[in-house]
């Protein structure tokens, strides 16, 4: 009767590998020889299903699909029973006496996911890297094992040397399943903390076309790699080393009505012009831009200070006796962020107009 009830547990096994991982032991366990009788345990009924699957296991005596199978269950009714330490035991000692399973990856696996839920990430690092570097990679309900792991690490490691190893490991790898607009930004964004502005924009430029990408905590992704890009590749002449000087030269193009000389103020990448109520990632808020259809009304009317809100990384101008609708500007300045040109980076640019009074 146990035997039978054994068995049809085993062809229904269909657990995924997550849901057999709970939190183990926080010290690296020693492979371990020990008897079967170190993992039975539990009830009389939990006891006697152990038995029977080692008896089991003992009689598959080569490695294969069918050990495999045996030590899922195993493992999974050790996990039910919170038997944590065991688990952890009975997959390395099994896999430090059985070098040549192909299935050792996946039992290591467990052991890095054990460790991970435990909070223990040091010790989950150390066998996610080891699968990668010493084990061939396995299919397990179609998902690769390494793919597992490279994603956790990618999670796990802070160092960004090793984060950026790992993504363009998943990258040239697992491109058909990996969310390779998140893998090119975030790609983008570690090549930053490196201060690698080169292969930083070739990462943004690489993640542009996925427009439909969501990165979790960075709405404006889009628009941010967009700028970055844009930016890189433009000439920057329109920058000005301080905001005094800049908003003085404004200032004089306004007083005498010189449209062109607005325009060749303004940035020329990622200027915005839109109400207060948009967002700058607003598609609509980005257009070209003509000051002549404004300025039919005569002399630009400006505010002799610039707002009070104003501080050392960006500026509001109030100016008024625009034509058209709205007759109230604020234009906008902001310090450049760019360490990728340290000739660029801190200086000023006129950035945008926000159209109306304040909210």
């Amino acid at each position: 009767m146990v035997v039978s009830r054994i068995v049809m547990k085993i062809r229904k096994i269909g657990r995924t590998l997550l849901g057999l991982l709970v939190a183990a032991i926080l010290v690296i366990p020693t492979a371990c020889s020990g008897p079967s009788s170190y993992y039975i345990t539990g009830n009389s009924t939990q006891r006697e299903e152990l038995r029977e699957l080692f008896r089991l296991l003992d009689r598959e005596r080569k490695p294969g699909e069918k050990r495999f199978v045996v030590m899922q269950q195993i493992a999974s009714d050790l996990l039910a029973m919170r038997q944590y330490d065991k688990l952890c035991n009975l997959m390395t000692s099994y896999v430090e006496k059985n070098k040549t399973d192909v299935y050792n990856a996946y039992y290591l696996l467990m052991v890095a996911h054990v460790y991970q839920l435990q909070g223990a990430d040091p010790f989950a690092e150390y066998y996610y890297e080891r699968i990668v570097n010493n084990y061939p990679d396995l299919l397990i309900k179609g998902k690769s094992i390494h793919q597992a792991c490279l994603d956790e690490l990618i999670k796990l490691v802070t160092d960004p040397e090793r984060k950026v190893k790992y993504y363009l490991e998943v990258i040239a790898r697992f491109p058909d399943s990996t969310d390779l607009g998140y893998a090119y930004f975030m790609l983008g964004k570690t090549y930053e903390q490196l201060g690698d502005w080169e292969l930083a924009i070739k990462a943004y430029t690489d993640f542009l076309p996925y427009v439909d990408t969501v990165i979790p905590n960075f709405p404006g992704a889009q628009n941010y790699a967009r700028s970055m890009v844009d930016f890189y590749n433009s000439p920057k002449d329109w920058t000005v080393e301080n905001l005094s000087d800049l908003v003085n030269s404004v200032k004089s193009a306004m007083a005498s009505g010189d449209a062109a000389k607005l325009t060749k103020l303004r940035a020329k990448v990622n200027f915005f012009a839109m109400s207060w109520e948009q967002e700058e990632e607003d598609k609509n808020s980005q257009i070209e831009f003509s000051f002549v259809p404004f300025m039919d009304g005569g002399r630009i009317a400006f505010a002799d200070k610039l707002e009070k809100d104003s501080n050392s990384r960006e500026a509001y101008l109030r100016t008024w006796g625009w034509t058209q609708r709205i007759n109230t500007w604020y234009l906008y300045f902001r310090k450049i962020y760019f360490p990728a040109d340290p000739e660029i980076h801190g200086r000023w640019e006129w950035a945008g107009i926000y159209f109306g009074e304040k909210l």
